[in-house]
Parts: structure tokens; C-alpha cells; sequence
């Protein structure tokens, strides 16, 4: 394949991933828009692997034919409830990928620097790229191959304890040592002073350095924030891989990985915006890790968690007019999201106005909910995002929280010192009546406790969430 064809493939590739970034938006052509991803990555992938230059035939399709197996048979058996922490494991791979191949940058250069003129001449693919570059742009490449080994060790060393803390194997909980914020500080500016040694010619043991320094930032930076606000960590994770690609594709000269890199980069940072904005966060304050811990001592709770049965939710359904469910984690967690639709048709059908309420960042990743509701056949004309539906609660009769915790929780706006201060929430305890649907009377991933749950107009529907809509049904007339 000729640099043209490869070229015209790539610029292909690249449009495609534009198409599916912005159908993506839509419910309706979220489907065609991940066939469209699915067929520029096909092919980017054959457009690379046939390109001029390329060899070891054997060992990419090995790999390829390897991280398909792998690739299918962990979206097999993957359930939804788990995307998030796939996501962030997804993340630390292109990180380490990122790493890997910066390091293989800097091997190569420093064989070639040692060969003659002939022996360079006789060098194809990415070694014969470098073997003609100048001193400048040798020069250029190490800061490339420098950058892009930094942030993807950040990235990597990151994903791997948001995946451990969405995957309950780390605690949730904002964890920094002594000096917290200055070991970030020192470990950064001792890295920038490595890339100056390196730029200057100092040797592989700078960039070994930072790494490792890299790797500690990475972890650090992930453990100083709160369990409540990983959905807006794994959305900044995905745009420092972004970031990561695109450096190593400047090292690797290849045209795609820039655009594709730079295209994840920026929409996973804007993402990161948007999602700090619905939750009166500080951007800066997401990248320095510093948010997700408590100022002072938390608000006391009075009163007591009553408990009501299912006879007594059925009887409120019945005789309310306005109902507006609202989904969480917890429903994820029961796949409970079927009998949740089949709930929503029969009170439909009773002739009464229901409505789901979603929260930006409800189920631990940006969208988790409406893709449930959409597997479940919700009519998406009723699903309202925050701000659509915020006001309307004072005027609904009902509200069926079904495990949520943070995005009800009323501290946000009563208590200065929780974790979530400050955060826009759901103003669910507005409503004539709300009924929560939880496992037990435990405080859920993020550890905060909620007021929510102790007022008077609260009535706990204690058990698995599935099984508790479905004692539901036959009630429902």
C-alpha cells in the first residue's frame, strides 16, 4: 500500500471517529455512531499494519488475532454495572502502551546513532524515519518521546487505582501522604528538570527517573480524591490518554494517532469540564487532585430511617397523578433496569405522568443511566436530564429513588463541610412524597452519609432493587 492510499485511509479513519464522537450525543444514533468508530478503527489498523515499511508480519498478527480474543471475551462478560471500572482499565492500557513505545523510541535512536552511512541507508519503517532525521530533529523527538512517557505513566499508574476504587478493591475514601500536594509539586518539577538533562543529551536514566516519578504522581494524584468524584476522574483519565497517543504520535510520525489522540484529548477535557460544572468543582482542582475530602466535621442528623413495605409504595403509586423515578448505581447493580421500564408502562398506562430524573454523573460514568434505560426500551422522550427537571419536584407527588445516594443528598446544599458541598443535586425531598429503594441503611460507595433518608416525607423500601419494583407490579392498577 502506497503512502497516498495510507494517507487517504487515514483521513478517512479520521472523519469517521468525528462522525462517531458526535452522534454519540444522541440516544437515537448512538448505535450507528459506534459502528462508524468501529469501522475508522478497522481501518486505521489495516491502513497501519499495510503501510510502507512495515514488517514482522508474524508477531502484529499475532497480537492482533491476541487482543481481539482478549478484547471479545471481555466484552462478553463484562456486565453494565461494571463499564466504569472497565473504562479506567481500558485508559491504563493505552498509558502503558504510551510508555512502552516511548522507551522503544529511545532505543532505536540511540542504536542508529552508533551505525555508519551505509548502515542507516539500508534502514526501513520507523528506524529508517529516524535515520534521516537531523540533530534538531532528533532533538524535537526526545521532548515528544519524553512528554508522551510522562503522561502516559500518569495515565497508567492513575487508571489503575480509579479502577480499583470504582471496582471496590481500593477505598473510596481521599487518601494523600504528608504533604500531600508538595510531594505532586516536587515530583513534577524534578521531572521538568530531567527533560531538560535528557533534551541536553544526559541518557536513558533520566527518562527511567521520571517515570517511575510519573508512575508515583499518577497514583498519588488518584488516591487524594474522593470515591463521589471518580466519574469526573475516569472522564480526565480518557483525556490524558488522549494526550498520551498524541505525543507518541509526533515520535512515531503518524498522522492518525495526532489526530485521533487530540480528538480523545480534547473531548474527554471538555467532558471534564462540563461534568465540574454540573458538579460545582474546580477544573484546575480536578487535574492537581485536590478535591473529594471533608473541610471540618460533617452536619448531625437527627431523626430515624423508616421503612415501609410494598403495599404501602403501590398504594401512594396509585393515587398519585406525577411520578418521577430516579436511577443510581444501585440500579445498575440489580439489573433492575427491565422491570424499572415495565413499572414506567404500567403507570403510563394508568393514565399517569411518570419521568426519570438523571443526574450527570449518576452511575459512576457520564451517560451509564440512559444507556440502561435505553437497553430496557424507555421511551427517551421522558428521560430529562438535571437542570430539565430540577424544578418540577415540588410539584410531583411521588419520587422513586432507586440506589442513589450523593446525587439526592441534600448536604450538598445544608452542610459546608460534607465532600459534596456545593455540588448540584437533584432536589428530590421537594416532592409530596419519596420513596428510596436501597439495600440496607449503609452509607453506599462514596461513604457519605444523606439527610435525604431521615426526613419526614421519606420512606425506605428496604431489599434488592429488583425484586422490590417487581413486588411492585402486580399491585399496580
Amino acid at each position: 500500500m502506497t503512502i497516498g492510499i495510507v494517507s487517504a485511509a487515514y483521513i478517512s479513519a479520521a472523519v469517521l471517529f468525528i462522525l462517531s464522537l458526535g452522534g454519540l450525543s444522541g440516544q437515537e444514533s448512538a448505535k450507528r455512531a459506534v459502528w462508524y468508530g468501529i469501522v475508522g478503527m478497522a481501518l486505521a489498523v489495516v491502513a497501519t499494519i499495510s503501510g510502507p515499511g512495515v514488517g514482522n508480519w508474524f508477531i502484529i498478527l499475532l497480537m492482533i488475532a491476541g487482543g481481539s480474543v482478549l478484547g471479545a471475551y471481555v466484552a462478553s462478560r463484562v456486565q453494565m454495572t461494571e463499564m466504569p471500572q472497565l473504562v479506567a482499565a481500558l485508559h491504563s492500557f493505552v498509558g502503558l502502551a504510551a510508555v512502552f513505545i516511548g522507551f522503544n523510541a529511545h532505543i532505536e535512536a540511540a542504536n542508529i546513532a552508533g551505525m555508519d552511512e551505509t548502515a542507516r541507508s539500508a534502514l526501513s519503517g520507523f528506524a529508517g524515519i529516524l535515520a534521516h532525521k537531523t540533530p534538531v530533529e532528533l532533538g524535537i523527538m526526545k521532548v515528544e518521546v519524553f512528554l508522551g512517557v510522562f503522561i502516559g505513566a500518569v495515565t497508567f499508574t492513575g487508571s489503575v487505582v480509579a479502577f480499583g476504587k470504582l471496582a471496590g478493591k481500593v477505598d473510596g475514601k481521599a487518601k494523600k501522604l504528608p504533604g500531600g500536594h508538595f510531594l505532586n509539586a516536587a515530583a513534577a518539577i524534578l521531572s521538568l528538570l530531567l527533560l531538560l538533562m535528557y533534551a541536553n543529551g544526559a541518557g536513558a536514566w533520566t527518562l527511567i527517573v521520571m517515570t517511575l516519578l510519573a508512575f508515583f504522581i499518577g497514583y498519588h494524584l488518584i488516591m487524594g480524591i474522593g470515591g463521589a468524584d471518580m466519574p469526573v476522574v475516569v472522564s480526565m483519565l480518557n483525556s490524558y490518554s488522549g494526550w498520551a497517543a498524541a505525543a507518541i504520535g509526533f515520535t512515531l510520525g503518524n498522522d492518525l494517532l495526532i489526530v485521533t489522540g487530540a480528538l480523545v484529548g480534547s473531548s474527554g477535557a471538555i467532558l471534564s469540564y462540563i461534568m465540574c460544572k454540573a458538579m460545582n468543582r474546580s477544573f484546575i482542582s480536578v487535574i492537581l487532585g485536590g478535591f473529594g475530602g471533608t473541610t471540618g466535621p460533617a452536619m448531625e442528623i437527627s431523626g430515624e430511617q423508616i421503612a415501609i413495605d410494598a403495599d404501602g409504595v403501590a398504594s401512594a403509586l396509585n393515587d398519585a397523578d406525577s411520578v418521577i423515578i430516579v436511577p443510581g448505581y444501585g440500579m445498575a447493580v440489580a439489573q433492575a433496569q427491565q422491570s424499572v421500564s415495565e413499572l414506567t408502562r404500567k403507570l403510563r398506562a394508568a393514565g399517569k405522568t411518570v419521568r426519570f430524573a438523571i443526574h450527570p454523573v449518576a452511575g459512576r460514568l457520564p451517560g451509564h443511566m440512559n444507556v440502561l434505560l435505553a437497553e430496557a426500551r424507555v421511551p427517551y422522550d421522558i428521560v430529562m436530564e438535571m437542570d430539565e427537571i430540577n424544578e418540577d419536584f415540588p410539584s410531583t407527588d411521588v419520587v422513586i429513588v432507586i440506589g442513589s445516594n450523593d446525587i439526592v443528598n441534600p448536604a450538598a446544599q445544608e452542610d459546608p463541610n460534607s465532600p459534596i458541598a456545593g455540588m448540584p443535586v437533584l432536589e428530590v425531598w421537594k416532592a409530596k412524597q419519596v420513596f428510596v429503594s436501597k439495600r440496607g441503611q449503609g452509607t453506599g460507595y462514596s461513604g457519605i452519609e444523606n439527610p435525604l433518608f431521615y426526613k419526614d416525607k421519606t420512606r425506605m423500601f428496604y431489599g434488592d432493587a429488583k425484586k422490590s419494583i417487581d413486588q411492585l407490579l402486580p399491585m399496580i392498577s
